[in-house]
């Protein structure tokens, strides 16, 4: 099957600069729900995938993400998220944008040209086999990602990819591709949109299956959050409070005692 860009694929809606704005959001909803659907067609993917990675991270592994562009940035945003929702150490979740973290917010967009760059970049984090490296792309052709990718499965490194178009090369680079088909963009080829929306979502599902599989949640709740702020210190206390059935203020006291909320639990239970 030859090797076809979906995602610049012309839209499905015409005369958008003539619709009414409400009409204009009503067809752009329209075609995000059909995001969720094509992500729920990959979910297998998925699941082999964080198998694959909560078991090296149990041994000491990390979790690189490489992209450019809207790709780059979503894998930044999921990584950096991370440490304050589960509270894990920095350089556990790791995203390389190309250009840089200049890229984040002024676009460099020949950084994405060079096949060896991701690759150099990797190596400056002395990636080894118990890491895995997720490539994201949207068309699924960014030399970038794609170099990276190759490198990474020559030295025996778990790779991952996500992209939005069957049978593309960073596909092809990966031993586990993740390719939600969500179908040509509302703006065509504006791959910030639907693509972009199904990258997230999946990176989501990646980390979030990931953190619950190694332990960073209790039942349905965060408990190894930093507590960096005061919305954050609110809920630490709730979930003592909850957890432990006892008044609010005494709950609080226990969180800032111990300085977390797995720490005021087990420290609490442990006295009983």
């Amino acid at each position: 099957m030859a090797f076809k860009k979906i995602t610049e694929q012309p839209s499905l809606y015409n005369n958008l600069d003539k619709m009414p704005v409400a009409e204009l959001l009503e067809n752009i909803n329209n075609e995000d729900q059909k995001v969720a659907i094509a992500v729920r067609q990959v979910i297998p993917q998925v699941a082999t995938l964080v198998d694959g990675i909560v078991e090296r991270m149990k041994k000491g592994g990390r979790i690189f993400y490489l992209g450019a562009g809207t790709s780059g940035r979503l894998g930044v945003l999921d990584a950096s998220e991370i440490p304050p929702t589960y509270g894990m150490p920095q350089g556990l979740v790791i995203a390389l944008i190309a250009g840089g973290d200049s890229a984040l917010r002024i676009p460099v967009e020949s950084a994405e040209d060079d096949p060896n760059k991701g690759w150099e970049e990797l190596q400056g984090h002395r990636i080894n086999e118990l890491d895995t490296v997720i490539g994201i792309a949207a068309s699924g052709t960014t030399p970038y990602v794609v170099g990276a990718l190759a490198k990474a499965k020559e030295a025996g490194i778990l790779t991952g990819a996500i992209s939005c178009n069957p049978d593309s090369p960073v596909a092809a680079m990966a031993d586990i591709a993740i390719v939600p088909v969500v179908g040509p963009e509302f703006v065509t080829g504006s791959t910030r949109m639907k693509s972009g929306t199904a990258q997230k979502m999946v990176l989501n599902m990646i980390t979030t299956a990931t953190m619950i599989r190694l332990g960073k949640v209790k039942g349905n709740k965060m408990v190894n959050m930093q507590i960096t702020n005061a919305k954050l210190a609110d809920r630490g206390t709730r979930i003592i409070a909850e957890e432990l059935n006892i008044e609010y203020e005494k709950a609080k006291v226990l969180l800032h005692l111990h300085g977390s909320v797995k720490k005021a639990l087990e420290a609490y239970k442990a006295t009983e």
